[in-house]
């Protein structure tokens, strides 16, 4: 489904990618962990052609990094960017309408009604605060929304970067359970997590990305169990990690 090949990025002239290859297969939940900095949110913006990058990007066998970001959104690719980022002022309702504006100038009126009450299927929260400015929401409901809107695109591939980030861990387990059903659903995903243990304990496959460089790929179950992730991203040995010690 999306290909990546020897793909660098850059800041003006400080390279924040170094030959970063990976792929994700269509259905899947693909985790990209690592520190902050490694350049795990770079990539994604790459990707959204909304940083400098070079060297071979394919989305069912189409070539990406020509393509300005509201084409790759056009072509079935949405994110979900770090820190939400949603338009306070406006209302719920209006963010959400914000998701689908390509698809508005293309006249698909009643196919986003559908999908506008899909979303509120899917977060009953967001139906009840529909009128109310985003800006007054919490950040749990800031996340519901922001995913919300990503999906009002319809996107093939939903990219999400830091999804639990500075949320409760009730409000996380109730998001990560929503990312589950979105993959049940037939939307594939790539994530972008700082919470390694989460992110692989739902992923089928996994990249561990260091510095701008993939440093180990492989199933989300064995990058769980292997003891240099474990060291760097879970605080501990795996043995010391089944025991809850």
């Amino acid at each position: 489904m999306l290909q990546i090949r020897n793909l660098y990025a850059y800041y003006g002239k400080i390279e924040a990618l170094s030959g970063v290859s990976c792929h994700v297969n269509q259905g899947e939940i693909v985790a990209l962990i690592g520190a902050n900095g490694a350049g795990k949110t770079t990539l994604l913006n790459a990707l959204c052609g909304l940083v400098q990058a070079r060297g071979k990007v394919t989305f069912h066998g189409e070539s990406l990094l020509s393509v300005p970001p509201e084409g790759i959104v056009a072509r079935g690719i949405s994110q979900v960017p770090e820190g939400r980022q949603i338009f306070a002022p406006l209302t719920v309702a209006e963010n959400l309408a914000l998701g689908a504006y390509l698809r508005q100038r293309r006249g698909q009126r009643h196919e986003i009604a559908a999908d506008l009450e899909k979303v509120y299927a899917l977060f009953p929260r967001l139906y009840e605060r529909r009128q109310q400015a985003a800006g007054t929401l919490s950040g749990g409901e800031q996340q519901m929304l922001a995913i919300g809107r990503a999906l009002m695109a319809r996107p093939r591939l939903l990219l999400l970067d830091e999804p639990s980030l500075g949320l409760a861990p009730v409000i996380v387990d109730s998001i990560i359970e929503t990312i589950v059903n979105l993959r049940r659903q037939g939307v594939t995903i790539l994530m972008v997590e700082q919470n390694a243990r989460t992110a692989l304990s739902i992923a089928d496959r996994g990249y561990v990305l260091e510095t701008g460089r993939i440093l180990l790929s492989g199933p989300a179950a064995e990058l769980l169990h292997d003891r240099q992730v474990t060291r760097a991203y879970l605080g501990k040995d795996y043995k010391e990690f089944t025991e809850g010690r």
